[in-house]
């Protein structure tokens, strides 16, 4: 099992490390850190990630998945990333993506007619790129599945596990991670923090939200330059 995460300057090291550290634990599987060099790729935190292979070294996947994270933004007018996105996707038994991820799939149209997630604050930028928006944490259309935000990376890649090798397999990763949560505070999803939590966070991310809106809106455009 041959799986790539496409890895870029500013991303969420956690959409990426999460799903990761399960794809790891597969028996036989080989995970790929890829991006245009092998040079050191710095998350929005200022965490260090090491590259394993450069895009232009990949000729095929069984799984691709995309990331999201701060520096989704300027992903969605690469075209470097996006053209490769398209080329290596048509070889993968899955494209995938985590978080914001999905915008960066959804921009190098791979998302056109599909059901996804995506970050609660950015869900509703994916009908702007042809997808349609599920509110769910992890979403399966096909032979595309698509996390929500940020920790959801490790229920979907699980998912993932559980459909491609059994539940055991999975439940047995599970277990080595002791991934058994149980928050401080019911505040992880607009449905269930308290409403003046989601209000000040909303304040608080508005202008940031409007940058990647109006990335996705170029997007948009150039995906129906392209028809």
């Amino acid at each position: 099992m041959q799986i790539g995460f496409v890895l870029f300057p500013k991303l969420t090291q956690l959409d990426l490390t999460g799903p990761a550290e399960v794809f790891y634990r597969v028996p036989g599987a080989s995970v790929h850190l890829l991006w245009k060099t092998i040079e050191p790729v710095s998350s929005d935190r200022g965490m260090s990630i090491l590259p394993t292979m450069r895009f232009a070294d990949c000729t095929a996947l069984d799984l691709i998945c995309v990331p999201g994270g701060p520096g989704q933004i300027d992903l969605m007018d690469d075209k470097e990333t996006l053209n490769f996105l398209s080329r290596i996707a048509p070889s993968c038994q899955l494209v995938t993506s985590v978080c914001t991820g999905s915008l960066v799939l959804a921009a190098a149209g791979l998302l056109n007619g599909y059901r996804a997630t995506c970050h609660w604050s950015s869900i509703d930028q994916l009908r702007l790129l042809g997808a349609i928006p599920t509110a769910e944490r992890v979403v399966k259309d096909r032979n595309r599945v698509t996390g929500a935000g940020v920790t959801s990376g490790i229920d979907f890649a699980l998912t993932v596990v559980a459909d491609l090798f059994g539940e055991q397999t999975a439940q047995e990763i599970q277990l080595q991670m002791e991934y058994d949560p149980e928050p401080p505070f019911r505040a992880g999803s607009p449905r269930s923090a308290p409403e003046a939590v989601v209000e000040a966070m909303r304040e608080k991310i508005a202008p940031f939200i409007a940058r990647r809106r109006a990335a996705t809106e170029r997007a948009a455009f150039n995906l129906r330059s392209k028809v």
